[in-house]
């Protein structure tokens, strides 16, 4: 029996597997590959960690070599061998020798085209100029890695933002440039949704990359300057950038010239049509890789995946293909044998990861933007679910947020999934990817039993917290408000057909000191059912809070008390500063370009004040306190360093390290808010750093570095004067002072003559007194609750309806705004010099009040731009 020959055009991903495994399947067959390049079957997706030297030796990019393909498989390699042109009806192909040039023609019995792609080099002026590459190959590889040792670039473009793009970019910044991206498009990494790739966004300019986009290259121009290798790129918009090395990562096409002379059919985007068994209309001719259309899994349309995963998996079923053909059945191997050798590819998910800088970019299935193409509409024909959560248990060490997203249809199909986080990406979206690829449904995550370790995972792990959400959107539990419809409220109100939106904030009030959604109302979680009639029943409340548990917990409150219109933001605030951090001014862009500071021993009598005059000298700076909230749940980090400063001596300066990135700009607002000052902030591994000094001491006057920030110097304190002590007028200045403290500001209430019987305790206290003093005590209301309305009182009877209605109507009483202010930091004074006056004594008065004369008033008062007399 006569060999067969299957001759293979492309040695890299495809065509390597392919023919290894056929050799596998058949030892009898002569196998022929081709190869235009000098290379086979590199790691294409490791050259840029080889530019960046994150991989050392270009040895290990190369997976095999033509002489160990023979040796080990008896597979004859031709690398240098240009294929020109398929003869079909002859069933052969005609090869140009680099080395000398001349042709010939190699038959075949079986053909498989592993072409691949190239990247797209568009027709712009000066594309072709010196300093700008492409990264696609090995030979691109050593251009680019002796032009960064011969020249040594300062300054690097990357043009486009898609994998590669995003590679190169950070591998670049590491090896020493400064870095600017630019895309064409409003987003990088399009496998994910715009508010998933805000996340990214912001990551990439705190890591001090220029990110610009929504703006093309118009023109490449060489500077004329011959000192300098700059070249000059403008852009559509006419702004310019110059870099010393540009880098073209505009995207790719499938190299299918020599599908389409051949007459084979290609689909639109250029893509060899091929069936199940990766047959393309020929039939003697297979083709798999980047080259081909691939049915997509979830929908089953036509598209293009060019992934080496799937690249791969191809191969497999392509040589088992091939071989079940080639196999006679007289060989001694029967049809059962064949049988598991030929198989169907099922189509493609697109499950992708990447790494960008410290982030791990993941998907899998159909993103947002894809069902919408199909026109398919959200919360009619699908849903979706964005969570935020710990790749990790939360208390041990190096916890980091991750952010999910899940698309899913109303019967709970899987439709896609995106996650981006510093930690855990991979084997979340490796759980949901193989959940859709087994057909299971949405509510069939809840159910995945997962390890568990506190290093590793958590109880609830965040593929269990997807399914948990997602089944109570299914059964009605939960509505969530799109990302961005806060900013589209007006929207949202004729969507839902209510008057208006209000969004409620139910984190605590250091929170809001950080950061808080404009025209928010405030209602921390913990007192919602006593205040729920403050909100209108008859607008759509949106709750918030810090990553979406809280909010959902007084979304259900909400439901259960019959309001008919609550919907929860996804994500919580970390998830919404991060998706609008670019409508902020700009305010992340370059803070963690910093070097960390090294803590100094401490110095004599400066015992860890870091002052030379008004400025920091940061190249001796003495930490007082080093604290670690890494992995700590928000307001944690906040609370921890507001106890922390209120226990150091002004000036003194204090390191924290956090694992949220968001806790850079929360920190930021905060310390703006109390007056003290944000020195700066850096990366330390996956760990955010900042350093603060107590006080308001930043000048900035060169020697500080560009993450200091200057603070306000407007007093921002509150002090009222409790005169009277009538009921309503108690009630006002409460009311106001917790108002105050619930914005973050300092608030003293100092109270004197009439105003102090709101302080007296209710039981009469045994304190001997003078007989006037006596008099008068007996004579005053002894406490909050003998105090009287100032007007309308009718002998106590409109006194006592007040309270009925304020209790009715989930009003607060005084005694529970005295308890909340004095809870929330706000200062009770009791006027010494009044006390003596009217016969009270410090026994009399409640507990947690202070006592001081007017002096000690103005002195708040002084720190105040807020005065009033009640």
């Amino acid at each position: 029996m006569d060999k067969k020959k299957v001759v293979i055009i492309g040695g890299v991903a495809g065509g390597a597997t392919t023919a290894a495994r056929l050799r596998r399947l058949d030892e009898n067959a002569e196998i022929i590959i081709l190869e235009k390049g000098d290379y086979i079957s590199y790691a294409n997706c490791g050259l840029p960690y080889y530019i960046g030297d994150v991989i050392k030796e270009r040895e290990s990019l190369l997976l095999q070599t033509p002489e160990a393909m023979k040796e080990r498989f008896n597979i004859e390699v031709r690398t240098g061998n240009e294929v020109l042109s398929i003869n079909r009806e002859e069933k052969n192909v005609t090869v140009r020798k680099a080395a000398d040039g001349k042709d010939y023609k190699e038959s075949y019995d079986t053909l498989v085209i592993a072409t691949g792609s190239a990247p797209i080099i568009p027709p712009i002026d000066g594309v072709d100029g010196d300093g700008i590459f492409t990264l696609w190959n090995i030979p691109d590889t050593d251009k680019i890695k002796q032009y960064l040792i011969e020249k040594k670039p300062k300054t690097a473009a990357v043009i486009g933002g898609g994998f590669i793009g995003l590679e190169m970019a950070e591998n670049l910044k590491e090896a020493g440039c400064t870095v600017s991206i630019i895309e064409m498009q409003d987003q990088v990494m399009t496998p994910v949704d715009f508010e998933m790739a805000q996340l990214v966004h912001e990551n990439i300019r705190m890591n001090g990359v220029e990110l610009i986009l929504s703006d093309g290259v118009k023109t490449f121009e060489k500077l004329p300057d011959l000192s300098t290798e700059k070249t000059r790129i403008t852009l559509a918009s006419g702004k310019t950038v110059d870099a010393d090395l540009v880098i073209l990562s505009i995207g790719i096409k499938p190299n299918s010239g020599l599908a389409r002379e051949a007459g084979l059919e290609l689909n639109q985007r250029g893509g060899i049509v091929v069936d199940g068994s990766l047959k393309t209309s020929d039939p003697n001719i297979y083709a798999v890789g980047d080259v081909i259309e691939v049915t997509e899994f979830i929908e089953k349309g036509k598209t293009m995946i060019p992934l080496a995963g799937p690249a791969n998996k191809q191969a497999r079923i392509c040589a088992g293909n091939i071989a079940a053909e080639l196999r006679e059945p007289d060989q001694g191997i029967g049809a059962s044998h064949k049988e598991t050798t030929a198989g169907t590819y099922g189509g493609t998910q697109g499950t992708s990861v990447a790494k960008v800088f410290d982030l791990t970019v993941a998907a899998t299935g159909l993103n947002e933007k894809t069902l919408i193409r199909m026109g398919k509409k959200a919360e009619e024909d699908y849903f979706v679910t964005i969570i935020s959560q710990k790749s990790h248990a939360g208390y041990y060490p190096e916890a980091v947020p991750i952010t999910l997203k899940l698309l899913f249809s109303p019967t709970g199909q899987i439709f896609g999934a995106q996650i981006v986080g510093a930690d855990g990406v991979d084997k979340r979206i490796d759980v949901i990817a193989t959940a859709i690829g087994l057909g299971a449904k949405v509510t069939d995550l809840k159910k995945l039993e997962l390890a568990y370790a506190p290093p590793y995972s958590s109880a609830k792990d965040p593929v269990n917290m997807l399914g948990f959400v997602s089944d109570n959107l299914l059964n009605g539990l939960v509505r969530f408000v799109p990302w961005d419809g806060l900013e589209k409220r007006e929207e949202l109100a004729q969507k839902t057909g209510v008057s208006g939106v209000t969004v409620l904030d139910v984190r605590e009030r250091v929170e809001r000191m950080a950061f808080e959604v404009e025209d928010s109302v405030h209602i921390p979680l913990g007192q919602l059912r006593g205040r729920i009639n403050e909100l209108n029943r008859e607008h759509l409340i949106v709750t918030f809070c810090a990553i979406g548990v809280r909010a959902y917990n007084a979304a259900r409150i909400l439901t259960n008390a019959g309001f008919p219109h609550v919907a929860v933001y996804p994500g919580g605030a970390g998830f919404y500063k991060s998706v609008l951090h670019d409508k902020s001014g700009g305010a992340l862009q370059g803070c963690l370009t910093e070097q960390p500071i090294e803590p100094q021993k401490e110095d004599g009598d400066r015992r860890g004040c870091a002052q030379q005059g008004d400025e920091i000298d940061l190249n001796n700076v003495v930490i007082t306190e080093t604290l670690d909230c890494s992995g700590l749940q928000c307001p944690g980090p906040i609370m921890r360093v507001f106890n922390s400063i209120n226990q150091m001596e002004d000036g003194q300066i204090i390191k924290v390290s956090a694992t949220d990135m968001g806790f850079v700009a929360d920190i930021d607002s905060w310390c703006r808010r109390t007056g003290n000052t944000l020195v700066k902030t850096c990366k330390e591994g996956r760990q955010h750093v900042v350093y603060i000094q107590k006080g308001n001491r930043q000048k900035d006057k060169g020697g500080v570095g560009k993450g200091a920030q200057e603070v306000a110097e407007l007093p921002q304190g509150k002090t009222l004067i409790v005169f009277s002590g009538d009921l309503d007028k108690v009630l006002a200045s409460f009311i106001i002072a917790n108002g105050a403290a619930a914005m973050g500001r300092p608030v003293t209430m100092f109270f004197t003559f009439w105003g102090l019987n709101a302080l007296r305790k209710a039981e009469k206290q045994p304190v001997k007194k003078p007989f006037i003093d006596g008099m008068f005590g007996r004579m005053m209301p002894r406490g909050t609750s003998k105090l009287r309305l100032s007007n309308m009182n009718m002998g106590g009877l409109g006194t006592r309806m007040m309270k009925k209605v304020m209790n009715d109507k989930n009003v607060e009483s005084l005694e529970d705004l005295m308890k909340r202010a004095m809870e929330n930091g706000v200062k009770l004074v009791a006027c010494t010099m009044s006390m003596d006056v009217m016969g009270i004594t410090k026994e009399e008065l409640i507990e947690g009040v202070e006592f001081a004369g007017v002096a000690s008033y103005l002195g708040d008062a002084e720190q105040s731009n807020v005065n009033l007399f009640v």
